[in-house]
C-alpha cells in the first residue's frame, strides 16, 4: 500500500476515534449528572430505572448507586484508551505526512 493510502487511512481513523472519544465524554458527563442527581434526590422520594420500554422503581439506592459508579469507572477507563489510541494514530499521521513531504 503507497504512503498517501496509508495516510487517508489514518486520517480516517483518527476522525473516527475523535468521534468516539467525544461520545464516549458526552455519555460521562451525562452518567456524572445522573449520579448527582441520584445523590440529590431526597430518601422519601422515589427513584426509577429505565429497563427496556418501562420505568421501574428502585428499592435499593446504595446498589444503584454502586452501578452508576462501577459503570462511571469504566466508561472513565474505555475514555482513556481511546484517547491513548487517538494519539498513537495522530503520531503514525504526522510520521506518515513527514515521509509523504519528503
Amino acid at each position: 500500500m503507497e504512503a498517501a493510502q496509508q495516510l487517508q487511512m489514518v486520517v480516517a481513523e483518527v476522525q473516527a476515534a475523535r468521534q468516539q472519544v467525544a461520545s464516549l465524554s458526552a455519555q460521562l458527563r451525562e452518567l456524572e449528572g445522573t449520579i448527582t442527581a441520584v445523590k440529590k434526590q431526597p430518601e422519601d422520594m422515589a427513584l426509577h430505572r429505565q429497563m427496556g420500554t418501562i420505568l421501574v422503581e428502585v428499592d435499593d439506592r446504595e446498589q444503584l448507586l454502586s452501578d452508576l459508579e462501577t459503570t462511571l469507572e469504566q466508561m472513565n477507563k474505555a475514555v482513556s484508551s481511546m484517547a491513548e489510541r487517538e494519539a498513537e494514530l495522530v503520531a503514525t499521521y504526522e510520521k506518515l505526512k513527514q515521509s509523504l513531504e519528503g
